[in-house]
């Protein structure tokens, strides 16, 4: 991108900013289990009565009661466990039942085109429910080039978030083992049902 464009791109609104951090943070929290600072500022947040601001609040009272050491044992009993953990998250399987199909392959060559790319240090697949919330959050904000128009968000997030992520988050949500987790469900699921409402009326 020359310097033009980057001058030239579009500012942020502060809504969108407050949608990129609700997706940086998700992104964070299932990419690898909370250390105390995590665990600390998850304890800070605060809700209002609305059904998302009611899960923020469950979560933020139980990160007051859990420790890393037990939120790690969590953690991989519900994605790692032995062989595999209780939840799979991953795209291609949601969508198709097995892992590497169809939907990874196609996430590559969207974000080729949005520029993406996974990090050297990665080694799971693109299509991991972390690592899309994480690639939504850089597209809205333009982390990797000018923010992402709306039509730009609405193509990537039906295609690859969309068709499965509240699926997704419903199942951590109810999971055996979710006990931090379970608000960290509830709130995924409603952003989804929220951006998912959002994108379906900015199209009329």
């Amino acid at each position: 991108m020359n310097e033009d464009a980057t001058m030239t791109a579009p500012a942020v609104s502060e809504e969108d900013r407050l949608r990129a951090d609700l997706y940086n943070f998700l992104g964070l929290i299932l990419s690898r289990p909370p250390d105390d600072m995590v665990l600390d500022q998850t304890r800070g947040l605060s809700g209002d009565d609305s059904p998302m601001g009611e899960a923020i609040s469950a979560l933020a009272k139980v990160a007051q009661l859990s420790k890393p050491r037990s939120v790690e044992s969590e953690y991989n009993k519900l994605f790692i466990g032995l062989g595999r953990g209780e939840l799979l998250p991953y795209a291609s399987y949601y969508l198709t039942g097995f892992l590497n199909e169809k939907p990874l392959a196609s996430l590559r060559r969207d974000m080729g085109a949005e520029g993406l790319a996974r990090a050297e240090n990665v080694f799971e697949p693109e299509d991991n429910i972390a690592s899309l919330m994480e690639m939504m959050g850089a597209l809205i904000v333009g982390r990797f080039g000018a923010p992402a128009d709306l039509a730009r968000q609405k193509t990537f997030f039906n295609r690859h978030i969309g068709p499965w992520a509240g699926h997704f988050f419903t199942d951590l949500e109810a999971a055996k083992n979710s006990v931090f987790y379970a608000p960290v469900g509830a709130v995924g699921r409603i952003f989804m049902e929220i951006e998912a409402e959002a994108f379906r009326l900015g199209a009329e």
